[in-house]
């Protein structure tokens, strides 16, 4: 069986979509997250189920924690050794990720213990920093293989143990041609990294032709520096001195929305820009995009080291057929090839932002192109079920024989 773990379940969208997906494919696994999901963006009967399932490992019981500390050396032998050596002396990026380090050593420990026994052939973390080092270091202790998927704020402004977690990592999946290159520059070898797209399930995102009247530019995420918004605002700004007619609608909520209204009443954009202050659930999705003319993601590297992958947001718009517009940034070149799946500009560019916003507006027949060009784009690379193919061949790869699915498997949710 594969046993994932991850920080906070399904609490992001990724991993219920990828577990259901390999659900599908017969591969056997159980979650585990260190915490509960703060926010669900699925209602689905299916997920509701997977997270009834998923085994927490947060809150831990002293008794508990104390009883795996003293039988550990009992348990695992000499690989509880190597684990508090490499958690005390292994190369680490600061002091704090060293505390936090040790600490989560010693909650693999218990958590390794409470999986001795039972069906383990991988350990594999979505998401790479402090539930990947408790899924290390349970692998480690256990004896089996541990694998990864890195993402961005993991990988950036969060990262932990990285190099010792390359090293140790069976394999690893990168979703893009940059988080490849990525990986090489802190010691993977060329044997360990799979490029494995996230994708989405195209089926539930229809194509639906624009719809006249005045056009809308949507953007949807969490109020945060990393997905650029102040910069949309800006370009907003830009377009309406031009004598542009649009209206701008910023669906999400987060820390930034004060200081985001803020920037449009300063900039007198209330007429044409409105932020919902809400998140969007999956359900809401395709309606919402239904109402936009252009879907703009500027995506941005945040002061303090945070940054998207490939966003989950802008391959729904792109299915949906809104002509789509982001940056240069991360993976997102892997998804958008710039004036024929969609447009792209320099990150922090409000300026470009604008022109390329214009040029949309102002040429329907671009925008038609590119809307069904990055149609496309997803129906032919970023399908989920097959995006995914390789990661569930690693998987059975690892399966032993007993467990390796046929055609159909029962998967412990």
């Amino acid at each position: 069986m594969i046993h994932y773990i991850s920080t906070n379940g399904i609490g992001n969208a990724w991993v219920a979509a990828e577990l259901e997906v390999m659900e599908r494919k017969g591969i056997p696994f159980m979650l585990h997250s260190l915490r509960p999901p703060h926010q669900n963006f699925f209602t689905s009967s299916w997920c509701s189920a997977l997270n009834r399932a998923t085994r927490l490992i947060y809150p831990l019981p002293a008794a508990g924690l104390a009883w795996s500390i003293v039988m550990a050396p009992f348990l695992f032998g000499h690989r509880v050794f190597a684990v508090m050596l490499n958690a005390l002396f292994g190369k680490r990026e600061s002091f704090r990720v060293r505390a936090a380090g040790i600490a989560h050593a010693i909650v693999a420990c218990h958590w390794a213990r409470g999986l001795r026994g039972q069906d383990v052939d991988l350990i594999h973390a979505q998401w790479i920093q402090s539930s990947g080092t408790v899924g290390m270091y349970g692998a480690w202790l256990l004896g089996v293989p541990f694998s990864f998927t890195g993402h961005a704020v993991d990988l950036f402004r969060e990262r932990a143990a990285l190099e010792d977690k390359v090293r140790r990592a069976d394999f690893i999946v990168c979703i893009s041609n940059f988080h490849r290159d990525f990986y090489k520059t802190v010691g993977a070898r060329d044997e360990q990294l799979h490029i494995v797209y996230c994708g989405i399930d195209v089926d539930q995102f229809a194509f639906r032709p624009r719809k006249p009247g005045r056009p809308r530019i949507l953007s949807v995420g969490r109020l945060v520096e990393k997905k650029g918004f102040a910069f949309l605002i800006d370009a907003c700004r830009t377009l309406a001195d031009r004598g542009l007619d649009f209206d701008c609608v910023i669906a999400g909520d987060g820390p930034l929305e004060v200081s985001l209204r803020e920037q449009v009443d300063r900039l007198g954009l209330t007429d044409c820009v409105t932020i919902t202050g809400r998140p969007l659930l999956q359900v809401e999705l395709p309606d919402f995009l239904a109402s936009g003319a252009i879907f703009a993601q500027p995506c941005v590297w945040s002061r303090d080291n945070d940054v998207d992958g490939i966003p989950r947001t802008l391959m729904e718009a792109m299915a949906c057929g809104i002509p789509s517009i982001s940056t240069r940034l991360v993976g997102i070149p892997d998804l958008i090839e710039h004036d024929e799946s969609g447009l792209l500009v320099a990150p922090g560019d409000a300026g470009g932002l604008a022109n390329e916003m214009e040029r949309m507006l102002r040429d329907p027949r671009l925008s038609e192109r590119l809307a069904r060009g990055g149609r496309d784009r997803i129906e032919r690379v970023f399908q989920i079920d097959d995006c995914l193919e390789p990661l569930a061949e690693l998987f059975r790869a690892k399966l032993s024989p007993a467990t390796v699915p046929s055609t159909h498997c029962e998967v412990a949710v």
